[in-house]
């Protein structure tokens, strides 16, 4: 299937979770996660979860990586209206939240973190494939980022779905996931 055609199959199903199922789901994805390990993380990119497309709750993961990595400096994507750029902004827990163009909750102001600095990323996706391949929302603003991160950058993608078998219309630019973390398994890539 294209991008186009698992876009708009899996915000169909994501819709048709119901609210309590997905409180169940967030859970079992928390627990997914708690099995994994990250000696060298100390700056995470991670998002706010966009309630309209019944995203998951990422603020379970981000809480739990904060409780158990001392330190742990956290940033939120923020979009450049002007460029269209995606930057990451640090936050704390005196930050204010706004809503940009795109219906995106993000920090308000803040210090932007270099790319080069952010060893862990979530990113916000609607599938991804057995290559670590996903479909996001169709705006670029990840893969464009994630090329101007390390190599060694963590990149993990949070699904309530298992992965499907190939994105037919990948490109050059896209850059597949490290781990895709999912209500029954973790896939590495």
């Amino acid at each position: 299937m294209t991008k186009t055609e698992l876009r708009k199959y899996f915000k169909q199903e994501r819709r048709g979770i119901d609210p309590r199922e997905k409180l169940k789901m967030d859970d079992l994805l928390l627990i997914k996660f708690q099995q994994m390990y990250f000696p060298q993380v100390s700056v995470l990119l991670t998002y706010w979860p966009h309630e309209k497309y019944a995203e998951p709750n990422t603020h379970l993961f981000s809480s739990y990586l904060g409780h158990t990595i001392p330190g742990l400096e956290t940033a939120y994507p923020v979009i450049d209206s002007q460029t269209g750029k995606l930057n990451a902004v640090a936050v704390t827990e005196d930050t204010v939240y706004t809503t940009n163009t795109y219906g995106i909750t993000e920090p308000k102001d803040g210090i932007i973190i270099d790319p080069q600095d952010i060893d862990l990323v979530f990113v916000p996706l609607l599938a991804a494939d057995m290559q670590g391949y996903r479909v996001g929302y169709g705006k670029g603003f990840y893969d464009k980022y994630l090329a101007d991160c390390r190599q060694d950058v963590i990149i993990i993608g949070f699904n309530y779905f298992a992965p499907v078998d190939k994105i037919d219309d990948t490109q050059l630019f896209d850059i597949p996931l490290n781990y895709l973390v999912t209500t029954e398994d973790i896939y590495e890539f």
